[in-house]
């Protein structure tokens, strides 16, 4: 017993001078729970709608005031013409667009049948068919309020004409494979470069570069264009294979998709760097470079999980994640056909966090240099 309680002192002590080990131990476990916990949520809210009201009658309003009261829509814009329609689904303003025909009052007082056409942004497949579902029933249960109303068993009647852009038979397919393609470029990308300067600190060959007439900044630019053109290549591969086996679209230009996932490597390999330039032992890497990528990419950038069903603290957050940005450019591109015009504010954040990543890689190894 005695010597029991010696190896369990001994370990106790072991633990408290590895600070990694006891972070490991007692953080990340939390971090998984909250995070895990919070963006877990098949509900789906927060849901922006537009409104092409061409009736403007009592009737009409109610019908809007039970989307927006239903708690799920958020009324984000008042549509007047077909061309705004166009412009809030390509940049994503809106994810549903209800169209209110002229004479709905009227109808509905003469007990005929109104159709009211819903748009829907297709672009992620699992959330607009959960929309699609409480669009339903909302039109639904305002029919049979208006039935209701009338005191007729056969009275007026409001349905839905549903129309789904961009992805018309709601494949899911075209929703994951983006998300797939983010993923896995996201995780190769950043565990290639993690390992890389690790690698030379332990051979020992670190001391010789330090030496060489290189400054850092050349130093982390020559580690990271190798790694750019074969991940680069094996993103090309991935989307072409996807294109063949799943008949993923290629709506918009080939040119603004390679500039879009070039940024999006470039980041992801300057956050392979810093986690290189951190860590002592590729061990070490591996672990920080599956954790600060696998974990973001998967659940905080809206690839499986709606980001404005998400917390305000986690909604935060994920302005920090490269693939967030990199999503909705790519879908924007391979599924919309849009251009540099609409997908700018993703391009802008790409280039930032790029380059913001690849100098505090180049400072932290500036000050390892001397």
């Amino acid at each position: 017993m005695r010597k029991m309680l010696s190896v369990g002192r001994k370990e106790v002590r072991q633990i408290l001078r590895d600070r990694r080990t006891l972070v490991v131990l007692l953080f990340v476990p939390a971090f998984f729970l909250l995070v895990y916990g919070y963006a877990l949520n098949w509900d789906i809210r927060h849901v922006a709608l537009a409104v092409e009201d061409r009736d403007r009658s009592s009737a009409s309003r109610s019908l809007v005031a039970a989307f927006v009261n239903s708690g799920y829509f958020d009324l984000v814009a008042d549509v007047r013409s077909p061309d705004q329609i166009t412009d809030l689904m390509n940049h994503g303003t809106a994810r549903v667009v209800l169209v209110i025909p002229d004479g709905l009052s009227r109808d509905l007082d003469a007990g005929g049948t109104v159709p009211v056409q819903v748009l829907l942004n297709g672009d992620n497949a699992n959330t607009a068919t959960t929309v699609m579902g409480y669009t339903l029933t909302i039109i639904q249960s305002e029919s049979a309020r208006y039935r209701l109303e009338s005191g007729l068993a056969q009275g007026p009647v409001v349905t839905a004409v549903p129309r789904v852009w961009y992805n018309p038979q709601l494949r899911s397919t075209l929703f994951l494979v983006p998300g797939l393609i983010a993923y896995i470029v996201m995780i190769t990308s950043v565990l290639s470069t993690s390992l890389s300067i690790v690698r030379e600190k332990e051979r020992g060959t670190m001391e010789q570069v330090r030496m060489a007439p290189l400054g850092a900044a050349s130093f982390v630019l020559g580690k990271t264009i190798p790694y750019f053109v074969i991940s680069l290549a094996s993103a090309i591969a991935i989307l072409l294979v996807a294109m063949v086996l799943f008949g993923l679209p290629m709506r918009g230009s080939w040119l603004t998709l390679l500039l879009t996932i070039s940024l999006y490597l470039f980041g992801a390999l300057g956050l392979g760097l810093l986690v290189s330039s951190i860590a002592d032992t590729q061990q070490v890497a591996f672990q920080a470079g599956v954790l600060v990528s696998f974990l973001p990419t998967l659940m905080l950038s809206g690839f499986i999980f709606p980001i404005a069903s998400m917390p305000a603290v986690l909604q935060a957050i994920t302005y920090a994640v490269p693939a967030r940005y990199f999503l909705v450019a790519l879908r924007g591109i391979v599924l919309k056909g849009v251009g540099v015009p609409v997908i700018w504010p993703q391009l802008l954040a790409l280039t930032a966090f790029s380059g913001f990543v690849l100098l505090l890689a180049s400072l932290r190894l500036q000050r390892q240099w001397r």
